[in-house]
């Protein structure tokens, strides 16, 4: 909890800048490429604890809020490169705002992507959106299960 009110916090005070769209585009595949290799991490943490269930719920909590703050700052900045890339101008609420609901599916409609980059980068977060929440849960599940079944070969 204390780690996630941490991320939030940086999210609304580290300065952001305006960026081209290619940069935003590079920033999301290292972006990805990073949460793909600290998620890596975090299974292999998960194997090899003691108490791998509890360390499973300390994953998805650091996890799953970094995934959502990096794409509410991506869309904050492509907002402030070009308003136009939105429905309307974006602040860091927005931005935070538009992500959840697009991770929920909620998806009210009241701001929306309208520029072809902008749409590609919410279409990307709505796939990722998938694996966090189907693939990353059975994996971390699974990840718990191999690290109980090592405790247990460990204690005989």
């Amino acid at each position: 909890m204390l780690t996630s009110a941490g991320m939030i916090a940086l999210y609304y005070l580290l300065p952001f800048s305006h960026r081209s769209d290619n940069y935003v585009l590079a920033q999301v595949a290292i972006g990805v490429a990073l949460l793909a290799a600290m998620i890596v991490w975090q299974l292999r943490a998960i194997v090899r604890s003691s108490y791998p269930g509890i360390r499973a719920i300390q994953s998805l909590a650091m996890t799953t809020p970094l995934f959502l703050l990096f794409f509410a700052s991506t869309y904050f900045i492509l907002s402030l490169d070009d308003a136009a890339n939105f429905t309307e101008p974006l602040t860091r609420s927005d931005g935070l705002y538009f992500t959840v609901t697009v991770f929920t599916t909620v998806g009210f409609g009241d701001i929306s992507a309208k520029a072809e980059t902008t749409r590609l980068i919410v279409t990307a977060q709505m796939l990722l959106d998938l694996v966090v929440v189907g693939f990353g849960i059975q994996v971390l599940i699974g990840a718990v299960k191999r690290g109980r079944a090592g405790s247990n070969e460990r204690m005989t």
